[in-house]
Order: C-alpha cells, then sequence, then structure tokens
C-alpha cells in the first residue's frame, strides 16, 4: 500500500548513480602523472640563452613625423594603421611618445631583438677612442659670442617691426572707423525722418 502511493505521488527511485572508486582512482592517478610529465619537460628545455650586451641605437627614433596630422581609425584596421605608434618587432601599438620610448628600452622589446639588459663594460681604449671621434665631429670654431650678439641684435630689429606693424595697422583701424562714422545720411531721408542731422556736424 506504501509502495503504491509513492509511485503515484510522482517520485521515481529506480535509478541511483553508482560510483566505481577504482575507475576513479585511476583517472586521478593518471592525470598526476601528466602534470609531473609537463612540470619535468618545462624544466630541462636545455640550456639557458645567451643573449649579447645592450648596444645603443644606430638610427634616429621617429617621433614627429606623423605630429598634427589627422586619420581615420577603424576598428578592423591592421595594428600599423591604428591610433598610436606601432612596434615592428614586437608587433603591438603604444598610445603615446612617452609610452613607446619606454617600451623600446624596455626589457620585453630588447629581448626580442636578442640583447640581455647588462651593458658590456667598455676599456680605457675604447673611452679614449670614443673621445677622438667626438672631437673629429665637432666643428671648431662653429659659434662664438660674436655671433650670439648678431643675432640678439637681429631680433630685437625684427620685435621692433613686429611692434611698428602693429600700431600702424591699428592707426588704419582708427581711420576706417572714423570715416564710417563721417559718412553722412542722405539729406531727403534726413528730412522726411524728421532730423536735420548726426554728430558734430555743424550747420
Amino acid at each position: 500500500m506504501a509502495e503504491t502511493s509513492k509511485n503515484a505521488a510522482g517520485v521515481d527511485n529506480t535509478f541511483r548513480r553508482k560510483f566505481d572508486r577504482e575507475e576513479y582512482l585511476e583517472r586521478a592517478r593518471d592525470r598526476e602523472r601528466k602534470e609531473a610529465e609537463g612540470r619535468g619537460k618545462s624544466k630541462s628545455k636545455g640550456p639557458p640563452v645567451q643573449r649579447k650586451p645592450l648596444k645603443h641605437r644606430d638610427y634616429e627614433v621617429d617621433l614627429d613625423s606623423r605630429l598634427g596630422k589627422t586619420q581615420v581609425v577603424t576598428p578592423v584596421a591592421p595594428l600599423s594603421q591604428q591610433a598610436g605608434y606601432f612596434c615592428s618587432v614586437c608587433e603591438c601599438v603604444v598610445k603615446d611618445s612617452a609610452n613607446y620610448l619606454d617600451h623600446i628600452n624596455g626589457k620585453k622589446h630588447q629581448r626580442a631583438l636578442g640583447m640581455s639588459m647588462r651593458v658590456e663594460r667598455a676599456s680605457l681604449k675604447q673611452v679614449q677612442e670614443r673621445f677622438e671621434v667626438l672631437k673629429k665631429r665637432k666643428v671648431p670654431g662653429s659659434f662664438t659670442e660674436q655671433d650670439l650678439d648678431e643675432r640678439i641684435l637681429k631680433q630685437q630689429q625684427e620685435e621692433e617691426e613686429r611692434k611698428r606693424q602693429r600700431r600702424e595697422r591699428k592707426k588704419e583701424k582708427k581711420k576706417e572707423k572714423a570715416v564710417e562714422e563721417e559718412i553722412e545720411m542722405d539729406p531727403d531721408v534726413a528730412a522726411m525722418m524728421g532730423f536735420g542731422g548726426f554728430g558734430s556736424s555743424k550747420k
């Protein structure tokens, strides 16, 4: 009687999930074995990569070629045509010049170029050679105090010329305003409207 009432209520106890403990223990052991093999492989990749020491850049960093230019940016455009500075080595876009400089001087970019962040120690001879190269590059007598005085005098003259031109423009504007005010109305129209004249015109 009790069984018929349970079945009538709609509860079905005939199916109950049975777990096989051995099967799941075997699966867990397989998973642990695979994880251990993966860890062993990642550690034994081989000898560490030897990277070259840092070298100075032999090119100019172009930061202002697109300065003041407008560009249409679409969401489907390739990375090199998106807004910002594109690094072709790392294939990434950096939004402003300060971050771009940080990127190209940073660890990730230098590693992509095959360099470590260590600098090679220079010998005394290398330093002396570098000084000689820089001395030869400098043009002797390229700048003197006389050049400075001439530049200052020229700048002062240009400033005075600009001020004089400004004063002349102001005078011309004042004259134009005065001429506009002096333009008299047609006497017939003025008589019809009921007044004789404007401003300082004397009879």
